[in-house]
């Protein structure tokens, strides 16, 4: 890789990082390219871009974003995964993906300006995704006012009710 190639790497993921939601560094070392191109695989139908990328490269190309925290797991094999979307089911598939294969190791990850241990990846990855949060929140939010409604709807049904009883008790 000539010198223009890199600038051109490095300007790239530059450009990705800024723009991402989240970063997860792993070392894929041991891994053979069939578990490769599945993990690839499961990462890229959650919307995250997996990418092997020369450590020197990567640091460069961090020191311009706010994702410097993560120069210390610069080391050995790297790869990084590029979120966009929400993070939790990035964090989910990497956390799965490490208990099924042994090799494959968390080193860190950069979610909302914070960096994240290995085991702060793995707690993240317990959460329920965004989606279920948002179903409860509304459903929360919107027990109030079912209950509110079914306690209104309740008084008129027992006022029918209570005359329907007393003309049935009169013979009517």
């Amino acid at each position: 890789m000539n010198k223009q190639q890199k600038q051109e790497q490095v300007a790239e993921f530059g450009t990705k990082l800024s723009a991402a939601e989240a970063a997860f560094l792993v070392d894929y070392r041991g891994l053979n390219v069939e578990e490769v191109n599945d993990l690839r695989r499961k990462l890229r139908n959650v919307g995250v871009e997996y990418r092997v990328v020369k450590n020197t490269l990567l640091r460069i190309a961090i020191q311009e974003t706010g994702m410097k925290g993560l120069d210390p797991y610069l080391e050995g094999p790297t790869a990084i995964a590029i979120v966009n979307d929400e993070p939790v089911s990035t964090a989910k598939v990497l956390a799965d993906f490490a208990k099924d294969n042994k090799k494959f190791e968390l080193k860190a990850g950069w979610v909302d300006g914070q960096i994240f241990s290995a085991n702060d990846v793995q707690r993240l990855s317990l959460l329920p995704s965004r989606e279920v949060l948002l179903a409860k929140l509304l459903g929360s939010l919107s027990a109030p006012a079912s209950n509110l409604v079914g306690v209104l709807a309740a008084v008129p049904r027992s006022f029918v009710q209570a005359l329907a009883a007393i003309q049935e008790k009169k013979g009517h």
